[in-house]
């Protein structure tokens, strides 16, 4: 089981996605990351094996600007809990980066149906094999993200919550969800979106 939260608003990201990890902490995980996209444009993933406390250690000195963020907890389900693993993923360019909870499981077919296309890939998670299969849709079809994410949605089969954040939307999380929980939350000039209300 996994926890995951989105942010966008006028606020800084970071310290709102690592409080809401840390309530998502009774969920129990065995590594946790964090993607932003930065005040300079970059999105930058930062995950490692541990805690959230050793995430918060491993990004002290890195650039955590910015207003929109995604952070995970993971409980590993495929493949070992290590910091390569670990979520979020990047697509093959890294201009999209996703977190999932839940388990695809037609992930192993299209991960060797998008290997046969010249994709390469870093885990042995299945929630990289879909965030490839969205940014290819994407181009391939030259539609908007949102509905890329649909497209994609329909070859999978399993259970899933997801935010994907992309380095070409930077006012747009998008988020979907089938058979896991998933919440939004609406303040003042801001969203948030967790596996459950308590980062909220």
């Amino acid at each position: 089981m996994c926890g995951i939260m989105g942010y966008i608003g006028s606020e800084e990201a970071y310290p709102r996605i690592i409080e809401g990890l840390h309530r998502l902490e009774y969920r129990g995980y065995a590594s946790a990351g964090v993607a932003l996209l930065t005040e300079n444009q970059e999105l930058n993933v930062y995950k490692c094996k541990g805690k959230v406390s050793d995430l918060e250690a491993f990004a002290r000195q890195k650039d955590c600007s910015g207003s929109i963020a995604i952070g995970h907890t993971r409980w590993a389900t495929h493949g070992a809990p290590n910091d390569v693993n670990a979520h979020p993923h990047y697509s093959g360019s890294k201009n999209l980066a996703m977190v999932h909870n839940g388990i695809i499981e037609n992930y192993a077919s299209m991960k060797i149906e998008l290997q046969k296309r010249g994709h390469v890939f870093l885990s042995d998670t299945d929630t990289e094999v879909l965030v490839h299969l969205i940014e290819e849709i994407q181009k391939q079809e030259k539609v908007s993200l949102s509905k890329a994410v649909r497209l994609a949605l329909k070859q999978v089969v399993g259970a899933y919550a997801i935010i994907v954040l992309s380095k070409d939307n930077p006012n747009q999380l998008v988020v979907a969800k089938k058979g896991s929980p998933l919440v939004i939350g609406i303040g003042v000039n801001e969203f948030l979106v967790a596996s459950d209300a308590t980062p909220m």
